[in-house]
């Protein structure tokens, strides 16, 4: 099995079989299940729920503002991530006052701060976008506070001896190598944000994905619930595809450990 650890397109015959195959063994599973229990419906069901509810039906009503909470909520905490992870390695003293700060509030349970964030701010959309940045930020400050500190000491001094200072310093070197570090966080918040929205939108919303999942198991819509399920799980894998496009591109000089 070593020639899947040198060829890309062996490893996506391996997981597009993997997939079918799970696939396969759902519908067998529901087609059994579904003659004995309303909670399982048929894999052929499901789809036509997933078709005719997903596939432009919903899309302005719940999709797009899922998506635009989501990105918004992610962007600011991508951005004030990186910018509060620099500053904190770049400073033995911030990163030491901030550290009993910053381990506080990591710790907060997300669904904890979904009550005080409804009562600050109701429930439109500022509320989702206001914990899904607060929660998503703490992954990628810490990923790029450690990626500032690990910066290699002989190459700052070489480059000091060659005269690259200020921004030329910042852009040319230690960006770059704290760039797989923050991309290690990005990923991590990507996951966290999808959960924080589906979880936001359950509680307080009047429309999104979430909200039209948690409706559906109201109204015993089972096929319609799983439907939602199943747009969350492949929205999950298609921004995760993206991300990682991004991070090739970016990063298409640094080759990670397991491909050394």
């Amino acid at each position: 099995m070593r020639w899947l650890n040198h060829s890309r397109s062996g490893r996506v015959v391996v997981g597009a079989t993997a997939s079918a195959l799970m696939i396969l063994a759902a519908w067998l599973f529901t087609e059994s299940k579904s003659e004995t229990s309303y909670i399982w419906p048929t894999f052929g069901q499901v789809w036509t729920s997933f078709r005719e509810t997903w596939l432009f039906s919903h899309v302005g009503s719940d999709v797009w503002p899922s998506l635009r909470r989501m990105f918004v909520g992610y962007g600011i905490a991508a951005v004030a991530g990186v910018a509060v992870g620099f500053v904190l390695g770049s400073s033995k003293v911030l990163d030491a006052m901030a550290t009993p700060v910053v381990s506080f509030l990591r710790s907060i349970p997300a669904a904890a701060l979904l009550p005080p964030a409804i009562v600050l701010f109701g429930i439109g959309d500022l509320t989702k976008i206001v914990v899904i940045a607060f929660v998503c930020c703490w992954p990628i400050i810490l990923n790029t506070r450690d990626g500032v500190l690990e910066l290699d000491d002989t190459m700052l001094a070489s480059a000091r001896i060659y005269g690259i200072t200020g921004v030329r310093r910042f852009g040319l070197i230690v960006l770059p190598a704290v760039a797989p570090r923050i991309f290690a966080g990005l990923r991590i918040s990507l996951s966290i944000a999808i959960l924080l929205l589906v979880t936001s939108e359950m509680v307080a919303s009047v429309n999104g994905i979430g909200y039209f999942v948690f409706l559906a198991q109201q109204q015993f819509a089972v096929d319609d619930m799983w439907a939602g399920v199943i747009l969350l799980g492949l929205l999950g894998v298609v921004l995760n595809y993206l991300l990682s496009l991004v991070e090739r591109f970016v990063l298409r000089w640094h080759q990670p450990a397991d491909h050394a």
